[in-house]
């Protein structure tokens, strides 16, 4: 039976007298002896950041916000409204506003990204629809109208000349003419954007800072919002070839361009495009006919068309308790998705037992089957939101959400809308995190989270730790393998109970909440509130595991440690391997041999027994014929 410190054994009565918490600790283990993973720092996006107005610029304010909030890269090219722009007319049809055609002046947006926000990465689109905005003078006057207010019949077509139909709905009582507000638009002309900001004679705009390049936007319904031109869906077929001749051409004029796509509408067309893909008998899920496409158009052509597989996702509940859960669509293989529906037809008919989503999870499967384990296609999600407007749901989701990205090595994240709860979320990551994702474990992960990350040289890790809990507190008892958090106190930053206003000014100026939480004996016991979002920054530690041997051909760790009575080493060898293997005073004497002999290849464990030596630090050396290792090990009193 395992035996409870003093200090946990105190921990736990204090729970058994307050009715706040829930139940016992959540036991989480987070690890750092496994493969670090380098979060990207694109997950921390936005959409709509910049202004396209020449003379509106976005004030210095909300720069000074967008700083201090740690937003990382905007996505400036406006959803539906990209799909139309003409970049020589600085020109847009707005689908979802009767077609009407208004200024958008790209130029001003990214030139305003490269002066005001250096360092930021901008993402613009594409557009393969084959129409673009040719001039505004063909525009339905829906001032004269209604004083351009709102109302159900926005998405009729009245652009070019049309009559709307008084009693509402899509229709139009007469269909305006597109040809008297758009013009062809083909491949040359969409990718001519890259010369005019790139190009030798064009406006100098630094190409790094504008890498990344979205493929259009939701073609698989183009039919519905873009049905001035597409009366009828194309094919699947179709839309590829559209994104080929793109793809090729942009490739052409910027080889390091990161080419993004295929930014399907949500969770029906994941899986669907009109009705479904069918080749030679056999019926594709969407995606996975789009990634097959893309792999053979590669191996054909030679030329790498795909740099990004994007999605978009919009859930429609507005319930709390399933909106915190809806960070595990994306890679959870055991969640049930109450909303699962275009997964149903994932087999060619329609199996209403499927309800495991993990789409992003899907996608890497899919990439990997087709185009290699080394594909060097990320993963991203450019457009989501959920319905609560609460503003601590905001930011449990958001975490949540950002936490599975950087768990996952997910590329790019930019969320459609922004509520309140999301500016003190990313702020709390972008500001606090490290830079490399490290695994952690929890004993009830639907409930539970953390997310922790690690700096280069491991001597700094950054917990983020949620609670999905509604209602409860819940405690948690974190423990460390492969690092020693020395005894003391530490900060813990916590978001909770927000305002329904918002709270976030800047950096020192915001709703986190600062808190004392303890370590003793590698681990720290902690409460957290209900709908909570909190930050632990450990710096100074010492690591007890080190992977720097100089050709890899073993790796040793030491567990527990500290270590009271006896503690073990576990060794991993790629080839047969002679180690001597001793325990050394800090002082450089040797204490103790522990054993100079050959090990088989593989991994294998010895057990030391410690019993005889006083408390205090001490370092285990291993030495081959090629290698050597050191590792620090902590001798604790009972």
């Amino acid at each position: 039976m395992q035996k409870l410190s003093f200090f946990n054994l105190v921990f736990l009565l204090l729970i058994s007298v307050n009715t706040g918490f829930s139940q016992i600790p959540v036991r989480i283990d987070v690890n750092l002896t496994k493969d670090r993973k380098a979060i990207s720092p694109l997950i921390y996006g936005k959409n709509n950041v910049l202004s396209n107005a020449v003379g509106n610029p976005v004030s210095s304010e909300d720069i000074q916000k967008i700083k201090e909030a740690g937003i990382r890269l905007v996505r400036q090219g406006g959803g539906n409204n990209s799909t139309k722009y003409n970049w020589r007319n600085k020109l847009t049809s707005h689908p979802d506003w009767y077609n009407n055609v208004y200024s958008a002046d790209w130029d001003y947006a990214a030139s305003s990204m490269l002066e005001k926000l250096p360092g930021m990465q901008g993402m613009w689109s594409f557009q393969l629809l084959g129409k673009a905005a040719a001039n505004n003078k063909n525009n339905f006057n829906d001032w004269d109208f209604n004083q351009s207010k709102w109302w159900d019949g926005v998405n009729q077509n009245l652009a070019g000349n049309g009559q709307p139909d008084l009693a509402g709905g899509g229709k139009a009582l007469v269909e305006g003419n597109p040809n008297l507000y758009l013009m062809d638009w083909p491949a040359d002309s969409t990718v001519g954007i890259l010369d005019k900001w790139f190009g030798p004679q064009g406006l100098g705009y630094e190409k790094s800072s504008i890498r990344y390049w979205s493929m259009d936007n939701e073609p698989e319904i183009w039919s519905a919002t873009h049905d001035d031109v597409m009366k009828t869906q194309c094919t699947a077929e179709e839309y590829m070839q559209l994104y080929f001749k793109v793809a090729k051409a942009a490739r052409a004029k910027f080889p390091e361009i990161k080419l993004i796509g295929p930014v399907p509408a949500n969770e029906w067309q994941w899986y669907n495009w009109s009705g479904g893909s069918i080749i030679n008998g056999k019926k594709y899920p969407w995606l996975e006919f789009f990634i097959k496409r893309i792999a053979e158009e590669e191996k054909v052509s030679g030329i790498k068309l795909l740099d990004v597989l994007d999605i978009h996702f919009y859930p429609q509940t507005s319930d709390d308790a399933q909106s915190v859960q809806l960070h595990r669509v994306y890679f959870d293989r055991t969640f049930a998705f109450p909303e699962a529906n275009g997964i149903k037809s994932i087999n060619g008919g329609w199996d209403t037992s499927l309800n495991k989503e993990y789409i992003l999870g899907r996608c890497a499967d899919w990439l990997t089957n087709y185009m290699g384990v080394d594909n060097k296609v990320g993963l991203s999600v450019t457009e989501t939101a959920i319905a609560s407007k609460n503003p601590n749901v905001q930011a449990v989701w958001y975490a949540s959400t950002l936490g599975e990205f950087m768990k996952n090595g997910v590329e790019i994240f930019t969320p459609w809308s922004w509520e309140v709860g999301m500016w003190e979320t990313i702020h709390l990551f972008s500001r606090y995190n490290q830079g490399n994702y490290v695994e952690a474990v929890s004993q009830n992960e639907s409930l539970i989270s953390a997310y922790p990350s690690v700096n280069n040289s491991t001597d700094s890790i950054s917990i983020i730790l949620v609670n999905r809990s509604l209602t409860d507190k819940n405690l948690v008892n974190l423990n460390f393998n492969g690092s020693i958090v020395g005894d003391g106190k530490y900060t813990m930053m916590s978001l909770s109970n927000l305002k329904s206003t918002e709270t976030f000014v800047s950096h020192t100026n915001n709703a986190l909440v600062r808190s004392d939480v303890t370590a003793k004996n590698n681990q720290i016991n902690v409460e957290l509130a209900p709908l909570s979002v909190n930050a632990i920054v450990l710096t100074s530690l010492t690591t007890s595991v080190k992977h720097s041997l100089k050709i890899n051909s073993f790796k040793a760790a030491i567990y527990p440690n500290p270590a009271i009575d006896w503690c073990y080493l576990n060794i991993s060898l790629s080839k047969e391997e002679k180690l001597n293997i001793g325990l050394y005073q800090v002082n450089g004497m040797l204490r103790k041999s522990i054993c100079n002999k050959v090990f088989e290849p593989g991994s294998q464990t010895i057990g030391i027994e410690i019993n005889d030596l006083p408390s205090g630090v001490y370092f285990i050396k291993f030495q081959s014929k090629d290698d050597q290792e050191t590792i620090k090990l902590i001798k604790k009193q009972m």
